[in-house]
């Protein structure tokens, strides 16, 4: 059955190429999770919905919290109780268990509330877009218009076929005019931008004329860097040249200077020469005579040195005697 479905879907994709080859396929596409993200009633109904639905976890949570106690005590008490009565308490234990979980299986479940309070949300968006996607097909002439975000995977879609915006205004347009309690408004709304209708020739000619717009473009861009990079050459071809002169006329300053500086140099060396060896004769005399002095400045200090250490053993000796003469005489008294 599946191979006789894709069979016959292929077989009409062919069909419509076959007789729209001469005008071309016009396919689009558009992103039904970006529009209900953009729609304002069903951002609400979902903020109420998720609200809803998070007090029924808070309070299946509550419930099992409760049971989750109770098992706790009976392990306590089981001690002092009898058999029969931890039987019905584990019984009863049990029998609440399951209501929670039939409780939860009610609102969470496949065929739960929140299941089915989520459908009656989406059935009114989903068919405002399908009659949209219908109105934007038989005005703008499209062949196929597929859904972003559907099961089917689109591995790549550019930007300029995705049509989700059209369609989210056009269900906006909608909204107002049932929304619309005044004369003035039903007009308003009415005089709002509709689909515009496809001319195929007309567009067919502007895109030809773009071409040939993009075509001079590029041959106008493409001489003017040809211009450019040709001026450029010229100018570094220029710089080198007058860099070259400028090398060439220092070298040959250059080579006059140590020519010139060759003669003076042979000259001072030999003066220069002289002049060190009566230096080095000077700094020979001088270090002399300071050696001398420094010598006899040393030498002085030795001496007064050697005269107060005498002084020091003369005086140290005075003392010694005075002591052994004191020491005898407090002896012999």
């Amino acid at each position: 059955m599946k191979n006789n479905v894709l069979c016959l879907l292929t077989l009409v994709f062919m069909l419509s190429f076959y007789a729209n080859a001469q005008r071309g396929v016009r396919i689009a596409y558009i992103d039904t999770e970006y529009i209900l993200e953009n729609v304002p009633e069903y951002q609400e109904a979902t903020a109420q919905l998720d609200d809803k639905a998070q007090k029924w976890k808070n309070e299946i949570q509550s419930k099992l919290t409760a049971v989750e106690q109770k098992r706790k005590d009976l392990s306590n008490e089981k001690a002092l109780l009898t058999k029969e009565l931890v039987d019905e308490r584990e019984e009863d234990i049990t029998f609440e268990e399951n209501e929670i979980l039939d409780y939860q299986q009610k609102r969470f479940g496949p065929n739960g509330d929140l299941f089915i309070q989520k459908r009656q949300l989406m059935q009114p968006i989903q068919d405002q877009i399908f009659a949209a996607v219908q109105d934007m097909a038989e005005g703008r002439k499209y062949d196929f218009i597929f859904d972003k975000s559907s099961d089917a995977t689109m591995l790549f879609s550019a930007k300029q076929f995705d049509i989700s915006e059209q369609v989210l205004r056009s269900i906006t347009r909608t909204s107002k005019r049932k929304q619309a309690s005044t004369k003035a408004e039903r007009k308003a709304a009415e005089q709002e931008e509709v689909i515009p209708e496809i001319n195929e020739e007309l567009e067919a000619r502007e895109k030809a004329l773009e071409e040939k717009k993009a075509e001079r473009e590029s041959a106008v861009e493409k001489r003017r860097q040809e211009i450019l990079a040709a001026r450029e050459a010229k100018k570094l071809e220029a710089e080198a040249k007058r860099q070259k002169a400028l090398e060439d006329r220092e070298k040959a300053k250059q080579a006059k200077l140590d020519a010139r500086n060759s003669v003076s140099q042979s000259t001072e060396a030999a003066s220069t020469e002289a002049k060190e060896t009566t230096d080095k004769t000077e700094v020979v005399a001088t270090k002399t005579k300071a050696e001398l002095i420094e010598e006899n400045r040393q030498k002085k200090l030795a001496e007064r040195e050697a005269r107060k250490k005498a002084l020091e053993e003369r005086k140290k000796q005075i003392l010694e005697e005075r002591q052994r003469a004191k020491d005898s005489i407090n002896n012999n008294n």
